[in-house]
């Protein structure tokens, strides 16, 4: 289980060993097992009761660090059968949705449950998610992901094609990650608590223009495009500068709030 709290490593904590050259474990701590790495074995046992931050050495003597995962560590390092979303654009999602404490929020498209995982740590533990998808094998893995950082309890996973609509109303936000988002725009609206939050990625321009069309023709304002573009830059004091690679085009990020008026909103262009 995950627990960023501790300050000590325990049997069934969810660990990171980092190598000298930034290779990354993330792993469960079980008793009697053992890690095999290109650098050497480390023994489950010899983590219980380190502080983190603690050095570790592997049975040739390789150098590894024992660390907590951050969010953005772990949703990197997911099992997965499908894409799942950037901790840049996920970052953004739930700063622009208002995602905290105590919400009811719901997504479509589970998927590997990456998106599924943030949302259900930013509601905290009086929160409630609800996933929907069409596969089970995406959801039986998306359970197994939530397993692995205990969060499986916030979370009730639901096999639909949301043509047929939300069972939950009067949510605090929605999130799509569907190929066709624009053919569900009825029933997300019926799901949504007036002034809410919507929010959707669709990987292409086409795919954007027919869901800003169809937002507007049911009453969402405050539309807004955003693509979420992120470029490193190499740690080094006296050479700092750009790495060669950086994450660009991820998917465009669509926001918007429904509301009870009937006001055209055709001409509505964010002022």
């Amino acid at each position: 289980m995950w627990n960023n709290t501790a300050k000590v490593a325990s049997i069934g904590d969810l660990v990171q060993l980092v190598g000298m050259r930034h290779k990354s474990y993330i792993f469960n701590i079980v008793e009697d097992k053992e890690l095999h790495t290109h650098r050497g074995v480390i023994k489950h046992n010899d983590l219980i009761g380190l502080p983190f931050g603690s050095v570790v050495l592997s049975h040739n003597e390789s150098p590894f660090f024992l660390l907590q995962p951050s969010l953005s560590d772990i949703l990197l390092d997911l099992k997965r059968i499908t894409q799942i979303l950037y901790p840049k654009d996920i970052g953004y999602i739930l700063l622009k949705m208002g995602i905290g404490e105590g919400q009811r929020v719901v997504e479509a498209g589970t998927g590997s449950g990456g998106m599924t995982i943030a949302l259900a740590y930013a509601v905290g533990k009086t929160g409630k998610i609800a996933s929907y998808d069409q596969k089970k094998e995406f959801q039986n893995l998306a359970k197994k992901n939530l397993s692995l950082v205990g969060l499986e309890e916030r979370v009730e996973f639901k096999i639909r094609n949301i043509e047929e609509g939300f069972d939950e109303t009067e949510v605090d936000a929605l999130f799509l990650d569907v190929m066709n988002p624009y053919d569900y725009i009825p029933q997300v609206k019926a799901s949504i608590k007036p002034g809410g939050f919507f929010g959707c990625l669709v990987p292409t321009t086409n795919q954007v223009s027919r869901l800003l069309h169809q937002l507007r023709l049911n009453q969402f304002a405050f539309l807004e495009v955003v693509e979420v573009l992120l470029r490193f830059y190499k740690p080094e004091p006296e050479r700092l500068r750009p790495t060669d690679r950086m994450v660009a085009h991820t998917g465009f990020l669509i926001f918007g709030r429904p509301l009870l008026s009937e006001l055209d909103l055709d001409n509505d262009n964010g002022k």
